[in-house]
């Protein structure tokens, strides 16, 4: 028997994504709105309550509007937006940060996708935080390179018009207020006492992901080297799927798009015990949207974590 799954929002970018990813799979029946029905609200209502796990692809209040549809109880839902990132009772979908957050997902009814950026932030600070090396309350500062498909529809018309303005021939800082939408998230699920300082660049190629957060010996309870946080990171993901942990420092430069097309991430530990800086590469529409969503789904039905990914 296929699993019933619906996509609301699914002409978005991270919609169109997911719904190429899930409809090559035999084991899931895709469903979709009657003809002429995509913009009903009654027939919305009716596939959000047909199916069994429902993805939002959506903007915040309309993810919170499709939530609000639910009637029937067996209805799980896997939100991409930051609606619920931090709200109580979603769980938040990045099962590698341990076996408890894994086992939480595959329970849960309401799992809150992360954030791209928050994806790589998270899977650097995290470990630190919880192997009790990270002061609560130090002063990170974090810059994350990404790719323009990051920025959905009306970012990708732009960088990919035949006439485009000089400027977007260059990465760009953005979020120049530094409150940038993922900060909760990071902060919250890092248990940190401050937001980081936080600087994304949007530069002008497709898609991949660096995300990097520098770390000075103030910043720890005790003195560490870079191979002590090889370790660290090591301990944590050596049994991953698809995070894995450079075991030596990085010849050359650390590339945007180095990896692309699969649900990887790769961590690197760089610099020396006086200023080290680790990095998280991955795809921004893979591990950072909508290959973390497939994982999670994977998860809460019970099938191998890898199905339909790599």
């Amino acid at each position: 028997m296929k699993h019933k799954i619906f996509i609301d929002g699914r002409e978005g970018t991270a919609g169109l994504q997911l719904y190429e990813r899930l409809a090559a799979r035999d084991d899931l029946e895709l469903l979709l709105p009657g003809d002429g029905l995509r913009r009903d609200a009654g027939e919305r209502r009716r596939l959000i309550n047909s199916a069994e796990i429902v993805f939002l692809c959506l903007p915040d209040d309309a993810a919170r509007e499709s939530v609000s549809m639910i009637e029937s109880s067996d209805v799980r839902v896997i939100d991409a937006s930051t609606a619920h990132r931090t709200a109580e009772g979603w769980v938040y979908g990045f099962p590698e940060l341990s076996q408890a957050q894994r086992e939480a997902i595959a329970g849960a009814d309401r799992v809150a996708n992360p954030g791209c950026h928050a994806s790589g932030f998270i899977s650097l600070v995290y470990p630190l935080r919880c192997a009790g090396l990270l002061r609560a309350d130090a002063p990170l500062t974090c810059f994350s390179l990404t790719g323009y498909s990051g920025g959905g529809r009306k970012m990708i018309a732009q960088y990919e018009a035949p006439e485009r303005p000089a400027e977007l021939d260059s990465p760009r800082v953005y979020s120049l207020s530094l409150e940038h939408k993922h900060l909760p998230e990071m902060t919250k699920l890092c248990a940190l006492e401050r937001a980081p300082a936080f600087s994304p660049i949007v530069a002008p190629y497709y898609k991949g992901m660096a995300t990097s957060v520098t770390l000075f010996p103030e910043f720890f309870t005790e003195r560490v080297t870079p191979e002590a946080l090889r370790e660290v990171y090591a301990a944590v993901y050596g049994g991953s799927r698809f995070i894995s942990v450079e075991t030596e420092p990085t010849a050359g430069m650390l590339a945007g798009n180095r990896v692309l097309d699969t649900n990887d991430m790769i961590i690197s530990v760089n610099g020396s015990p006086e200023r080290m800086i680790v990095t998280s590469q991955f795809d921004n529409l893979g591990k950072g949207a909508s290959g973390a969503a497939v994982q999670n789904m994977n998860i809460m039905l019970g099938l191998p974590e890898d199905t339909g990914l790599i």
